[in-house]
């Protein structure tokens, strides 16, 4: 197991298992990091005057490698792809457009209309132009027609940008908040076969269940 109890690993990770720290984790078990755990419980560890030094957010997840903070899931994909660039978790340097589009699509977009619909935020028509996802039906809808181009949203191969989009449509079609679209379902199929999904998921259900 990647997930180590040294205080002298080079890579902490801070999260909870009730949170978006699954992905993070997801990714790195794809990279194959070794990596020690910080689990925080919600509410006042989180904004511990220590923790706010690595995230003033006061949120998880957060990684520390050598030193250096990145948090933000889709930062953390692209981090862990470009720091273990022999797991091929990234495409090379001059193709890497669809990458970065479906990555940042994912993290912009994509998260902001399935969060706004969730909490009953609705956007009205004329207030569309002001809102960067235009409205939660289209950005399905464009998300649907790319998953039904290629296998993955950068192409024929699994990339970092799989493991934050895909954690969305997992997440979405089995809490409810991203409606069916075609292409979905295979899609989720695909990417929860992974070994690093299956271990990542094993470790978190694990702590869940701890509590």
């Amino acid at each position: 197991m990647p997930v180590t109890s040294s205080k002298e690993s080079t890579l902490v990770f801070y999260t909870n298992p009730q949170s978006r720290g699954q992905i993070a984790r997801w990714a790195l078990e794809e990279a194959g990091a070794e990596y020690r755990q910080e689990i925080l419980e919600y509410g006042a560890p989180m904004k511990t005057e220590e923790f706010l030094t690595i995230n003033p957010m006061g949120k998880v997840p957060a990684i520390v490698h050598n030193g250096k903070v990145v948090t933000e899931c889709a930062a953390i994909c692209a981090y862990l792809a470009d720091t273990f660039p022999e797991k091929g978790l990234a495409p090379s340097i001059d193709n890497r457009a669809e990458y970065y589009r479906w990555l940042f699509f994912s993290a912009g977009p994509l998260e902001a209309a399935i969060v706004n619909r969730s909490l009953g935020v609705d956007v009205k028509e004329e207030q569309e132009r002001m809102v960067g996802y235009g409205n939660y039906s289209q950005v399905l809808d464009v998300l649907s027609q790319r998953l039904l181009s290629s296998s993955y949203v950068a192409g024929e191969q699994f990339t970092a940008a799989d493991i934050y989009v895909g954690s969305h449509v997992l997440w979405g079609l089995h809490f409810g908040s991203m409606e069916m679209r075609p292409g979905f379902e295979e899609y989720a199929a695909r990417v929860s076969e992974r070994p690093a999904y299956k271990v990542a998921k094993e470790l978190d259900e694990q702590l869940i269940g701890n509590n």
